[in-house]
């Protein structure tokens, strides 16, 4: 582990490689899993005052369930996540466009329709952030449904936080990842 400020890095940042091949997955980590994504306490109200902005980029389905779950939803753990398709299946904010799931709520952001990317939670995928008292855990999350993103990353030879360096610093702000890079250096020597 890489102590940085108030986190602790997991080396598997450094030392593995992903890159998404969203034409081999096909996005499956928009649809699969028994939870939908975690929504930090500080994005309710982005997804409360973006949610109009973001509906006509939805699937008939996915407005649905949000009508009836709501924005976002308590999981069987106790954590806020997205809502799911009819409960249990993929997120209500997926688009499926030729085959490949994607987010609406970023393809509103894209279309100036919106000031809120998407959960930061989606953004670091396949980073997950388990906060505690005094640190945020940063580990990666080895997840079958991503093999090709790990094979594509390998070939190319991208480590998973030069990968998700936007996100990294959504999260955590320039200087902390400058840090991390500066580890990442020392580590790989």
């Amino acid at each position: 582990m890489i102590a940085i400020d108030n986190t602790l890095v997991s080396e598997d940042l450094i030392r593995k490689k992903f890159v998404c091949d969203l034409n081999r997955c096909k996005g499956a980590c928009c649809v699969a899993g028994d939870a939908g994504a975690p929504v930090a306490a500080d994005e309710y109200k982005a997804l409360e005052r973006n949610y109009e902005g973001i509906k006509p980029y939805l699937t008939a389905k996915g407005i649905k369930s949000v009508e009836k779950y709501g924005l976002y939803v308590t999981d069987k753990d106790g954590d806020v996540v997205t809502p799911l398709v009819g409960g249990n299946k993929e997120c209500a904010y997926t688009v499926f466009e030729n085959g490949i799931a994607g987010c609406g709520i970023e393809k509103a952001f894209n279309d100036g329709k919106s000031d809120f990317r998407k959960p930061v939670s989606c953004h670091l995928y396949p980073v997950r952030i388990t906060s505690y008292k005094d640190y945020d855990a940063v580990n990666y999350h080895d997840w079958e449904i991503c093999s090709p993103a790990c094979k594509l990353g390998k070939a190319l030879q991208v480590p998973v936080f030069r990968f998700l360096k936007d996100a990294l610093i959504r999260k955590y702000g320039s200087d902390w990842y400058l840090k991390l890079e500066v580890a990442a250096t020392a580590i790989s020597k």
